[in-house]
């Protein structure tokens, strides 16, 4: 009897092992900046040629078992019209979808700004979600902006920010950027104590890069959200677009990654696919998005 039940316990450890290591590991794909728009190329912005770089990224991420693809903002570069050319290609993807709003995305009608975010599949403009003990935050860094905010309410808060952040001279401090509201940091707070209470770690998307002091694609309000975050050793990356040439660097334990836009080469392709483990995030580079590995500390 004592043999068996050693057995049963051994065969339930080996069990909780194996289920525990399926549990940490998983795959997502990420693409920043199609950019698309039916546009001759500008330098080297090349609008029209951003759908077949796109599919064939997309045909690419759909040979892999990936948990969800996200793109990091700007699927459009103007017009609403353009959506209907980039949405089929997207939603040929066999993975789950996320978007990020991009300030591109709102260079629309501004009787059809309010229209954006459901025509790209969103609930709501900033949102979360969970998998494998991951809580993926991604933020709207257009809620307060001179393209994306609608009400009369975020307009004045963008005013008030806007004026107040341009007495420091920072180079990020132009009407392209944006910025994130009071409601929507305090919305993060409450995200970050809730994913700390239930031991969970933590990455942020986000179209704006917030990581280096000084760079000019920077959201406008980094620094208040830079202080929001420093308190929380869970949060381990935030990912971001915007900045076409991309950018890395590891700010107080976090990973500062800014992948590489689609649009600003005529075939090269600029994708990824990321890997979550237990203690890494390696980073599969496509065309000229580098690989590299990610340490979690």
């Amino acid at each position: 009897m004592k043999k068996i039940f050693f057995f049963a316990i051994v065969l339930i450890a080996c069990k909780s092992n194996k289920e525990s290591n399926e549990s940490t590991d998983f795959e997502i794909g990420i693409i920043a900046d199609c950019q698309y728009c039916d546009c001759e190329t500008q330098g080297n912005r090349f609008y029209k040629q951003s759908t077949g770089k796109f599919k064939s990224a997309v045909e690419k991420l759909n040979t892999k078992n990936l948990d969800y693809t996200i793109h990091l903002g700007d699927f459009i570069d103007r017009n609403f019209e353009s959506f209907d050319t980039v949405l089929p290609i997207w939603n040929s993807l066999k993975s789950e979808k996320y978007h990020v709003l991009g300030n591109h995305d709102f260079s629309v009608s501004d009787s059809l700004k309010s229209l954006v975010p459901a025509k790209m599949g969103l609930k709501n403009r900033y949102y979360s979600f969970i998998k494998n003990n991951w809580r993926f935050i991604v933020l709207d860094g257009n809620d307060l902006s001179y393209h994306g905010a609608i009400s009369n309410t975020k307009k004045k808060e963008t005013d008030s920010l806007f004026n107040l952040l341009k007495k420091e001279n920072e180079p990020n401090m132009q009407t392209w950027n944006g910025g994130l509201s009071s409601n929507q940091l305090q919305w993060v707070k409450e995200q970050l104590n809730e994913a700390k209470n239930k031991n969970e770690r933590v990455g942020f998307y986000c179209h704006f890069p917030t990581g280096r002091n000084g760079a000019g694609h920077n959201l406008w309000n980094y620094k208040q959200f830079l202080q929001l975050i420093e308190s929380y050793d869970n949060v381990k990356f935030y990912f971001n677009g915007h900045n076409h040439d991309g950018d890395y660097l590891e700010k107080s334990k976090v990973h500062h990654l800014t992948f590489k836009g689609m649009l600003d080469t005529e075939n090269t392709l600029a994708f990824a696919t990321v890997k979550f483990t237990k203690d890494s995030i390696f980073i599969k580079g496509y065309g000229r998005e580098p690989s590299r590995k990610l340490k979690i500390n």
